[in-house]
């Protein structure tokens, strides 16, 4: 299918990525090499204009919050924040700081609020005992979102990840419907940290000594302007994971694989005085859009994983550990 104008999940309309990237050597055993990426489904105030949000775990090894009340609601109401995995506690107490900062009725005159953190374990190139992910961390990452192309490979969350024994991390990309005059965009952004390389079905790499690390995990972030309901947004999350089959792995028993679906289309304010809810015209689940949007997914997902590998170089991390750029060519 056709690729937006970045081929990025912010060709999606208003959707913002921001990262903050950490990485220093301490010592010869201990090296910082990680961070924090966020994505933010609209440049406002994401408590006072929810957006229609869905998940979808393929596999449960993983410790991420906030999906209990997406799953319940079908609500995203924070931007949607990624690290690693002894760093979700500090992501969402800084996630938790931006936004009582910018909504001073949250906890007073209104409810709590729901923050979502996904997370992947970076063990093996990054010190990660050593918690270096601070609050202040996930702050500048909001604010360094911006609706424009980002970096990808191994910046953000990223870091530290790794993919079929290669150098993973951020990865992302779009597709583009034309029906009836209308255009829709869907984008993918990956936080890519699974497989072993004898499962890579798009390469061959051979590895003189196999990487003796976690399973891995894998976070997937679906975005689109069409107007789906969260129900819908299910589907297309469901969608995600032949995307990421098509590349090879099978889910490892301790991985942890999530995908977390939000669409722009239109938004659900906090406070209404009405008991009745705006009217929105969806997408009809037997249309050939809907088709259509699986498709983009699909195409969408497995393409960001090629990404992920394609802008990553070899990192060096803890125990001088080294994992190499992919040899894609």
């Amino acid at each position: 299918m056709k690729k937006g104008r970045w081929n990025m999940i912010t060709d999606v309309s208003d959707v913002h990525v921001g990262h903050v990237t950490l990485y220093e050597k301490l010592n010869a055993e201990d090296t910082i090499c990680t961070g924090v990426t966020a994505i933010l489904p609209h440049g406002g105030n994401l408590f006072e204009q929810k957006v229609p949000s869905a998940c979808f775990v393929l596999n449960g090894f993983g410790k991420s919050v906030g999906l209990v009340q997406v799953e319940e609601l079908g609500l995203m109401e924070s931007p949607l924040m990624l690290t690693n995995t002894f760093s979700v506690a500090s992501v969402l107490e800084g996630t938790l700081d931006y936004l009582l900062h910018q909504n001073p009725s949250i906890g007073d005159s209104t409810s709590s609020l729901n923050i979502v953190v996904g997370e992947c374990n970076d063990s093996y190139l990054n010190s990660m005992r050593l918690r270096a992910v601070k609050p202040e961390h996930a702050v500048s990452a909001i604010h360094n979102a911006k609706h424009a192309p980002f970096e990808q490979g191994a910046v953000g969350a990223g870091k530290g990840m790794i993919c079929y024994e290669q150098k993973g991390g951020i990865g992302s990309s779009s597709r583009i419907i034309e029906q009836d005059d209308e255009i829709f965009t869907v984008g993918a952004l990956l936080l890519t940290n699974f497989g072993n390389a004898s499962e890579c079905r798009f390469a061959s790499w051979q590895q003189d000594s196999p990487i003796e690390k976690p399973d891995g995990s894998v976070i997937i972030v679906i975005a689109t302007d069409a107007p789906v309901s969260d129900r819908q947004l299910k589907r297309l999350a469901k969608r995600a994971t032949i995307g990421l089959g098509r590349t090879g792995t099978h889910i490892h028993n301790g991985s942890g694989d999530i995908i977390i679906a939000f669409s722009t289309a239109y938004t659900i304010p906090h406070q209404s005085s009405s008991s009745i809810g705006d009217a929105v015209a969806f997408v009809r689940d037997d249309s050939k859009l809907m088709n259509d949007l699986f498709q983009a997914t699909i195409e969408a997902t497995e393409e960001s994983v090629y990404q992920s590998l394609l802008h990553a170089e070899t990192t060096v991390g803890r125990k001088n550990r080294i994992v190499e750029k992919a040899n894609l060519t």
